[in-house]
């Protein structure tokens, strides 16, 4: 079964973009950045994707 994400197609709030900003910058991986924002990782990835950040790819 899939996650559920509360967050699902809600408007991003200042404090979740620092808190990617800081965890992308940290060199932290996509899934984690998306389980600490709460979020999916498609919508992590296209926001980051938007902003110009860019994310370390995990194996």
């Amino acid at each position: 079964m899939a996650e559920k994400f509360e967050r699902h197609r809600q408007p991003w709030k200042t404090d979740e973009l620092q808190k990617l900003h800081t965890l992308a910058a940290k060199g932290k991986g996509l899934r984690e950045i998306a389980k600490a924002l709460n979020r999916s990782e498609e919508s992590t990835k296209d926001r980051a994707k938007s902003d110009g950040i860019a994310i370390a790819k995990l194996r």
